[in-house]
């Protein structure tokens, strides 16, 4: 099996700028974080985009669909940002029924040192090989299927709608 993974920015992939004093963007640190963990996957990772999901429209949603019904593999991973994740979860979900793809983000840049961004990240390999077809969120070690999630503004976590 192997396991297409497709980068989108959020606070996964920031990281501290000292000249602007900014989160941005350089690279996906997906590569090595697989690396790190001695990943024995068959994988392709590929960056989409590196956005702030709060800047995310439409048509990158469009973007990241599409790449999701044209690639060979039927297990996708996707890293997002959470605070938009939810919406381009209802598009996949409501656009492609033959393939598993499993959208995860952080709270905490990958690059910094109490990040979530690994544990996420290791949750939706996993649920990526072993949950039937559809789209599903995962974070905190929980996952969601796109229809019934929401993001708690007040605590920062995923939840069940219903």
């Amino acid at each position: 099996m192997k396991l297409k993974i497709f980068a989108t920015g959020g606070t996964f992939d920031k990281v501290y700028s000292p000249l602007e004093g900014t989160l941005t963007f350089n690279e996906t640190h997906l590569p090595e974080i697989l690396y790190l963990s001695r990943s024995t996957l068959d994988v392709d990772i590929e960056t989409i985009l590196l956005i702030d999901s709060l800047d995310m429209n439409f048509q990158h949603r469009q973007k990241i669909s599409q790449r999701c019904k044209d690639c060979l593999e039927d297990r996708i991973v996707i890293t997002h940002g959470t605070d938009t994740m939810v919406e381009t979860a209802k598009l996949l979900g409501t656009e492609i029924t033959n393939k598993t793809i499993v959208l995860t983000g952080s709270m905490v840049p990958y690059s910094f040192v109490k990040t979530d961004a690994l544990f996420n990240f290791g949750c939706a390999i996993a649920y990526a090989q072993i949950l039937q077809y559809g789209v599903y969120i995962t974070m905190n070690g929980r996952y969601f299927t796109w229809d019934n999630v929401r993001k708690n503004r007040e605590t920062g976590g995923f939840e069940i709608i219903k």
